[in-house]
């Protein structure tokens, strides 16, 4: 926004002087453009030093052997994955923020649509021997762009997966309301501490970077949460159960 302070001086040949206060939202976005790119930067200097390192160690010839080899393309091609997700977020991020990302509202069932990302999700949640528990009615519908609610759903899902502890189960709840449909994702694990559970909708922030490079997070996902459940009007957020964690959204049923 540009806030824009205008005198009025009446002269001889009632002349208006106009003055531009802009200079706070000019540094407001200054700031924010200069943390985004040191937020990025931070990002990919992990990434671009392995895959440099392996190359080099492979174009020298520092193991002959293939299991050796194997190895190391393997760094390199995993490392070039995890920049390239961050970058398709991050494109998704700024189509979302900036009104550009192309999309359909339509009337969907809820239900189905979670089910769907459940049933994609089960291979990996059976692997880590993950039980889930899914509670819902017949059905619930509601208006908003199907492509956009599954991202929403796989984000919830995933993260509930890579940080799920403890008993190892997650509980995934649908429940209708009045004028809303209401929808959680809760995980058993550790706690998010109370300092961060506000600052996790923030882009690039972590609570656990060590675990979330583990599993190749970025910190952009709920950012992209936040963006699409903002267009929407819809209230989210996160809070700390007993031996777990609940990550929820209460989706306005009418077109917004």
């Amino acid at each position: 926004r540009l806030h824009v302070a205008v005198t009025a001086q009446c002269t001889a040949d009632d002349r208006v002087t106009v003055v531009c206060a802009d200079t706070g939202y000019r540094r407001s976005v200054d700031r924010v453009r200069r943390d985004f790119v040191t937020n990025v930067s931070h990002e990919l200097k992990t990434p671009i030093a392995l895959i440099q390192g392996y190359a080099e160690g492979l174009k020298e010839g520092i193991n002959d052997d293939e299991e050796s080899r194997n190895f190391y393309c393997d760094v390199i091609m995993d490392e070039a994955v995890k920049m390239n997700n961050m970058v398709k977020k991050l494109l998704t991020l700024n189509q979302i923020e900036s009104g550009n990302d192309k999309i359909s509202i339509e009337r969907f069932d809820l239900v189905e649509l979670a089910g769907s990302v459940i049933r994609a999700n089960g291979i990996v949640m059976n692997q880590k021997e993950i039980t889930v528990d899914f509670k819902h009615p017949d059905t619930a519908e509601v208006w908003a762009d199907q492509i956009q609610m599954e991202e929403v759903f796989t984000n919830y899902l995933t993260n509930a997966v890579n940080h799920c502890d403890g008993d190892r189960k997650i509980i995934i709840t649908i429940e209708k309301k009045q004028n809303s449909v209401y929808a959680s994702v809760y995980n058993t694990g550790h706690a998010i501490p109370e300092e961060d559970i506000e600052r996790i909708w923030e882009k690039f922030y972590k609570v656990d970077k060590a675990r979330t490079r583990e599993y190749g997070g970025n910190g952009i996902g709920l950012s992209i949460v936040k963006a699409i459940l903002d267009n929407y009007k819809a209230s989210y957020g996160a809070r700390n159960l007993k031996d777990g964690v609940e990550f929820w959204f209460d989706m306005p049923v009418h077109e917004v």
